[in-house]
């Protein structure tokens, strides 16, 4: 059989399959591939790389572990701009193997930053990043405009909560096993490459959206640069105050994902790395039952509201959890899991149901790839910033005295510029459906 003849097969049975089967083909296909891509972006940040301390490039003093991320980061955010266009111009037929081969060039990459002495490794890092920030784009629009969307997108993002600290434990035991820091992370991405080849091929054979998705959230097209600037300017009110939060909200996350460890060392669990796989389950599971929620959710206006209302709580839940955990109230292990959640029920809608519900109540041909790459490109650039300031402005603050401090700044200035969002929509998608209403009356 030919190989196009078994992907024709494939996909016609996945297009007769039930709900249930579609979505876990789907679900286990997405989860993987995004979770292997972690496995060649987050090992490093398992390695203290404590030898190196300070390290000097062109005549500035750095912490070298920062300066491995900054320029991972660098890379990454590089390649959110360059994903606005290549992702929402990508045609479907080339999304399997452009995967796979970002993913070659990362490791290829990674292999680089083993063999080249430090501190100038650190440019491998940078070509590292470069091509995986367009990897969630990528699979995301594989599941994007369809009734399962919110399904399929919360198995996805679950992905992300759970990749990171597992592939740093699996990098701790790796270097304990005698691997060096260095090697460290081209080992664990090797390691994934197999199982990202069989999800990768898993994707391909998804079939489109059909008549009734179509229906029910919009066709989903390719844009220009034309339909992406008249969307940007139309729901500018709105989207600006999204991006401006998420900006601080994926610094945030970051921060507190590339110091993982050092966070969890000084609240006690030095000799606990597993903590950094386990802490992240809870958080998964709420959160992906969250998201699956909105599923049941007809109305696309309504529902658009309710994530903007979920959101918002996640934000504010990061600083009360916070102010509980400097009471004495909660413990370390419960406010760091707290304050993942609120990251997570604020962060994760971005990447899946967010903009895939605002484009179906706005009713604008879009794809939602586009939006979640311009606020994915501007929040890593926040990302950058904040690592320049801890490590120039703040060098003698510990690491988790930075992360109490910074974790009010987010909840207070998100949970703000969610609420001018929420009013922006609440607005515009009311008047949007009176529109369509009036035009519908002499129809009946």
């Amino acid at each position: 059989m030919t190989d196009s003849a078994s992907k024709s097969a494939v996909t016609r049975w996945l297009e007769r399959a039930s709900p249930v089967v579609f979505s876990i083909w789907a679900i286990s296909a997405a989860f993987t591939t995004y979770f292997c891509m972690y496995s060649f972006r987050k090992p490093f940040g398992a390695a203290t790389f404590e030898e190196a301390g300070i390290v000097s490039v062109f005549g500035l003093a750095m912490n070298y572990k920062i300066l491995l991320i900054i320029s991972q980061v660098i890379g990454y955010c590089l390649s959110k701009f360059i994903g606005i266009k290549v992702i929402s111009e990508m045609h479907e037929k080339w999304r399997a193997v452009t995967i796979v081969a970002v993913l070659v060039f990362a490791e290829l990459s990674l292999v680089l930053f083993a063999v080249v002495p430090r501190p100038w490794n650190a440019l491998a890092m940078f070509m590292n990043g470069l091509p995986l920030g367009m990897v969630w784009g990528l699979v995301f629009g594989f599941l994007e405009g369809r009734k399962l969307s919110e399904l399929l997108g919360a198995g996805l993002s679950a992905s992300y909560i759970v990749a990171s600290g597992a592939v740093k434990t699996v990098g701790v035991w790796i270097m304990d096993a005698g691997v060096s820091e260095y090697w460290m992370p081209a080992a664990v991405g090797a390691m994934f490459f197999p199982l990202m080849l069989v999800t990768v091929w898993m994707l391909s054979k998804l079939p489109p959206p059909n008549a009734e998705d179509i229906a029910a959230r919009t066709k989903r097209a390719p844009m220009n640069s034309a339909s992406r600037m008249a969307f940007l300017k139309t729901f500018a009110p709105g989207l600006i105050p999204l991006t401006v939060l998420y900006v601080l909200l994926t610094a945030y996350r970051d921060f507190r994902d590339n110091f993982a460890r050092e966070i969890w060392s000084a609240l006690g669990y030095a000799e606990a790395p597993e903590i950094m796989t386990t802490s992240e389950i809870p958080i998964a599971v709420v959160v992906l039952g969250t998201l699956a929620l909105f599923m049941v959710i007809k109305s696309n206006r309504f529902a658009l509201l309710v994530i903007h209302i979920v959101m918002i709580s996640g934000t504010a839940l990061i600083g009360l959890s916070t102010l509980a955990y400097q009471a004495g109230i909660l413990p370390p292990a419960a406010w760091m899991i707290a304050v993942g959640l609120g990251m997570y029920v604020a962060y994760v809608p971005y990447g899946c149901v967010l903009f895939d519900r605002l484009i179906a109540a706005v009713g604008f041909v879009a794809t939602a790839g586009f939006m979640i790459y311009v606020t994915d490109a501007s929040g890593y650039m926040g990302s950058v910033v904040l690592l320049l300031y801890k490590n120039f402005g703040q060098a003698d603050l510990s690491w988790l005295d930075f992360f109490l401090s910074f974790s009010y700044a987010t909840s207070i200035v998100c949970t703000l510029c969610f609420a001018v969002s929420l009013v922006y929509f609440s607005k515009i998608t009311k008047g949007i459906e009176e529109l369509k209403s009036h035009a519908e009356q002499p129809a009946k």
